[in-house]
């Protein structure tokens, strides 16, 4: 079976996307990034150097130092697909963020959305 596009997209080419819908609702670009270092481990000078070297988003999850155990706490849907039933590892965790940055578009505090 071939791997999906999206697995092959730099996170550098994702990331300001993330950060401009979050922006649009008057969210910020921190808030984005603790988002990311919760759901993945890194740490900023972590994040900023995947960003930095372009690494696909399949890198981006394979280096994770570690995805948060609390990470299937999150339900729901995004682009019309529940999360939670999402069968390939790889894209859970890339439709786990989209539903997190979702979340701190809609105005959800911060503890919710990192499950606290």
């Amino acid at each position: 079976m071939p791997k999906h596009h999206i697995f092959a997209m730099t996170f550098a080419r994702v990331y300001p996307l993330y950060v401009q819908k979050a922006e649009r609702k008057n969210r910020t670009k921190e808030e984005v990034d603790q988002i990311i270092r919760w759901l993945t481990g890194y740490n900023q000078a972590g994040l900023q150097q995947q960003i930095k070297q372009e690494n696909d988003i399949e890198t981006f999850f394979a280096e994770a130092p570690a995805i948060h155990p609390n990470s299937s706490l999150i339900k729901g849907v995004v682009c019309g697909v529940r999360v939670e039933d999402v069968e390939d590892p790889l894209m859970r965790q890339i439709r786990y963020l989209d539903k997190l940055i979702d979340e701190l578009a809609k105005g959800k505090a911060m503890e919710k959305i990192l499950r606290q």
